[in-house]
Parts: C-alpha cells; sequence; structure tokens
C-alpha cells in the first residue's frame, strides 16, 4: 500500500519534509495566512488517507503532513517565505492530529488553566496569575470542531440537545465544555491541566509554593500511614486533587486502592489501584452510572481503602458506612470554604439519600467516619495554602465538636499585592496522637508549640 507521501507524488520517491520552525517564530500577516491555510487544510483532507493513521505512528504522521503541505504549496506556487511556512506546517499538524490553536498552549508547563471565552478570545493561567493570550480559532465552527474532537475522545457528546459536557484528554487534564443555546456569546470551553510530572511533599513545602510547613506535612503523612479518614476541603481550583495525589503516595503499596471519580483526575502511584469513572446518561435517558452505584460497588471489590475524587452527592451517605465498617484510611474532597462548612455539606448530601435520618443521627455517622479534615484555600495573590487542620473528636449534644492543630494566619498585603502571613501551631495535642503512636509514628513533641511562627 503506498504511503501518503508516495499517494501524493504519485507513487515517486518525495524530498525531505520540512519541519516546522520553533514555536515563537513570526506568523505571517492574519488575512493572506488564513486563507492559504483554509485552503491547504482542505486540499489535505482531500488527500489524506485515514487508514494510514492505523499504520504509521505520530512522528512519521507529522513527517508526511509536513511533507504533503510543502508539495501544496509548490502547487499552489502560494509565496511563502521559511517562517510563514514553518508556521503554517505547524498549524496544519495540529489540527489535523492535535488540538488546533490549543497545542502551543497545551505545550507550555507553565499553563495550569485554559479558558476559552469565545474563539477570538482565550485566557491562561500562569503562576496563579490570569492572561490574555494572543491565541484564537478562526470562527466559532472551527472552535466547535475542537470541542468535538475533545469530547469525541471519551465516548461524550455534546450538541444541541445536550449543550454541556465534562471530558478528559489523555493526559488527564479535565475539560468542561458549554455551547449554545446555554452559552449565550457562543462556544466555551475550560481545560483545567494537570502537571506531567505530579507534584510531590517536598514541592508544597518548598520556597517556591510554601503551602504547609515541615511539620504539617510530617503529620499529615502520618494521619495517611496510620490509616486516618480524612476530609479535604477547599474552593475551586484551591488544590484539593493536588493535595489528594500528593497524600495518597503515602498509602503503603502492599494495600489494593479504590478511586471513584466523576471525571478521572487523579494520578495513583500505587500499582494495586483500581479505577471507576461515573458515566452520564445516553440521548434516550439511559444507561447513567452515579457516583453512589459506584461506591456500593467498590464495597464488593474488597477495597483496604477507598479515595473518592469529589464527594457531591447521595454518595456521602454510602462512603461514611464504608469508612464505619473497615475501610479505614480513606480520602475524599469537598467543597467548602471551612472545616465547619464541609461538615455541614456532608450532612446535607446525607439527606439527598432520602433515608430520613434524624440530624443527630446522620452528625454522629460523620463523627465516627471522619477524624481529619484539612482546609485548602486560594489566596487572592493566586497561591495555595492549607490554612487550617481540624480534628473531629465526637460530639456535645446534636454538635460535632472539632478542635484546630494547626492554622495559617494572614497579616496583611506585601508589595506585589502577595499576601502575608505564617502559620502556627495552636497548643492543642490532638487525640489522634495515640493512634499515630501505635502504628510507629512518633511526633515531636514541640511541632504544636504555639510560640513557634513559620512563615
Amino acid at each position: 500500500m503506498l504511503t501518503l507521501r508516495a499517494k501524493l507524488n504519485g507513487g515517486s520517491a518525495a524530498a525531505e519534509p520540512v519541519l516546522p520552525t520553533p514555536a515563537g517564530s513570526p506568523a505571517p500577516a492574519a488575512d493572506s495566512y488564513k486563507a492559504i491555510k483554509g485552503r491547504i487544510h482542505l486540499k489535505l483532507l482531500d488527500k489524506f488517507d485515514l487508514s494510514a493513521l492505523e499504520m504509521l505512528s505520530p512522528d512519521a504522521l507529522r513527517q508526511e503532513i509536513a511533507t504533503m503541505v510543502e508539495r501544496l504549496l509548490q502547487e499552489e506556487q502560494a509565496v511563502v517565505n521559511d517562517a510563514e511556512r514553518g508556521t503554517l506546517i505547524r498549524d496544519i499538524q495540529h489540527e489535523m492530529l492535535g488540538f488546533g490553536p490549543l497545542e502551543l498552549l497545551m505545550a507550555d508547563p507553565t499553563v495550569s488553566d485554559i479558558l476559552v471565552n469565545s474563539y477570538s478570545r482565550i485566557y491562561v493561567e500562569r503562576r496563579g496569575r490570569l492572561e490574555l493570550t494572543n491565541v484564537t480559532f478562526t470562527d466559532e465552527k472551527h472552535l466547535l470542531r475542537i470541542i468535538d474532537k475533545i469530547v469525541s475522545l471519551v465516548g461524550r457528546r455534546i450538541d444541541e440537545s445536550s449543550p454541556m459536557v465534562d471530558a478528559r484528554l489523555p493526559d488527564g487534564s479535565r475539560v468542561n465544555a458549554v455551547i449554545p443555546p446555554i452559552a449565550l456569546d457562543g462556544p466555551m470551553m475550560s481545560i483545567r491541566r494537570f502537571g506531567r510530572t505530579p507534584l510531590k511533599m517536598e514541592n508544597l513545602i518548598g520556597d517556591s509554593l510554601k503551602t504547609m510547613t515541615p511539620d504539617m506535612a510530617l503529620m499529615l503523612e502520618g494521619l495517611i500511614k496510620s490509616k486516618v479518614n480524612m476530609l479535604i476541603s477547599g474552593g475551586t481550583g484551591a488544590g484539593k486533587t493536588t493535595l489528594l495525589n500528593i497524600l495518597s503516595g503515602y498509602i503503603p503499596e502492599v494495600e489494593r486502592v479504590v478511586t471513584i471519580e466523576d471525571a478521572a483526575e487523579l494520578q495513583m502511584q500505587q500499582p494495586h489501584v483500581v479505577r471507576m469513572e461515573t458515566r452520564p446518561m445516553n440521548i434516550e435517558g439511559k444507561g447513567e452510572v452515579t457516583q453512589r452505584a459506584l461506591v456500593r460497588n467498590a464495597l464488593r471489590m474488597r477495597p483496604d481503602r477507598i479515595i473518592i475524587g469529589e464527594v457531591r452527592g447521595a454518595e456521602a451517605f454510602d462512603m461514611l458506612q464504608a469508612m464505619n465498617t473497615g475501610h479505614e484510611g480513606s480520602l475524599t474532597t469537598i467543597h467548602a470554604n471551612t472545616p465547619r462548612d464541609a461538615i455541614a455539606r456532608l450532612e446535607n448530601m446525607i439527606g439527598m439519600a432520602n433515608l430520613n435520618l434524624p440530624h443527630k443521627a446522620a452528625r454522629q455517622q460523620i463523627a465516627s467516619a471522619i477524624t481529619v479534615v484539612v482546609q485548602v484555600l486560594r489566596l487572592i495573590d493566586g497561591r495555595r495554602k492549607v490554612t487550617s487542620i481540624q480534628e473531629i473528636t465526637g460530639m456535645e449534644g446534636e454538635v460535632i465538636t472539632m478542635q484546630e492543630i494547626f492554622t495559617f494566619r494572614q497579616t496583611g498585603i506585601g508589595k506585589d499585592s502577595l499576601v502575608e502571613g505564617f502559620f502556627q501551631a495552636t497548643g492543642v495535642r490532638p487525640k489522634f496522637s495515640d493512634r499515630l503512636r501505635a502504628f510507629g509514628v512518633v511526633l515531636p513533641d514541640g511541632m504544636f508549640d504555639p510560640q513557634r511562627r513559620l512563615q
């Protein structure tokens, strides 16, 4: 079977392909460039042998596309310089093998979020700050085509009857897209990216992030090893999933871990991990698999620990039941602004299970199942901090009692609008210290001294 290059050249050998120039090369004038790119792209699709996609590696396909674009430029007798030619080849490669204009942003390791407000306005987040980029799509149809390509990769669909979708990219990045009639100003999309190299605890306590102190990290490590049930609370983009990923790295490799997520984001490092993901209903309104169904099924899979990416509904009751019946050391995250709000939200979620439990019974379930609540916060300067670590100590009457172990105290705003503050122990020695000691984890006595202030 002839390759793409041979088909285009009538079976003859082709010249060596011209590789795209590095990112940062000057782009040609907008109007002429878009016109040339559109014509070349359409001709390329007409000549493209789709069966070759299964036969050639991605690198070989890029080489073939580069050669084919060179040949089509010669046929059109298009007047382009070397920089324009390299940019054109690169962009068409991105269109056919990737996600079009977004490929340049996806390749930038400093970008943590890509926010497409419209086809002509794309923002990114770098180091906690939003920036407007000069990257654009050709028009709304172009943006819709890329959105459809992304969601099709994971078997999801988006159209007028289903105008919202959650999906994920092959690298684990989470995608949310909304199209008209829900989106009033045209298609919109947000991509929550994940680093190719997962962060470790050393990164969080290092000088660049300072998300927590070494003492706090040592205690959290001990809690994981001692199989203490934990709840990570925080707002959107506060770093809950990142912290959950890091803490899960302390789970012993001999344990069987079952993860349950609405959209797969966790990057587990253990060899014995079973991953499950929810499924939305199909166009006929059938086939939905909820988190609650997955939690119930997980109990039959002989897990040592169950990790739920985010608890958000009736599955909260089944999760608490699992934590109370032998699946110690389980972890989950929840959207809440304070540890106390997190407990209140859990109680509301139990009510969503339609069990008609009295408030006191629901609170008893929470108090007996969860031992520690870790609060994470995204500050106004974009940095993330663990602002509170609290222990649930039981109940007094109908109220769940909690005591704070560590806190972050904000003192003001410094130069460059950076938040100033310090971490501090409250002076309370947690009740779980005895459990940690039983598992061979001994915490230094001085780490709970309230006189110690760590920047």
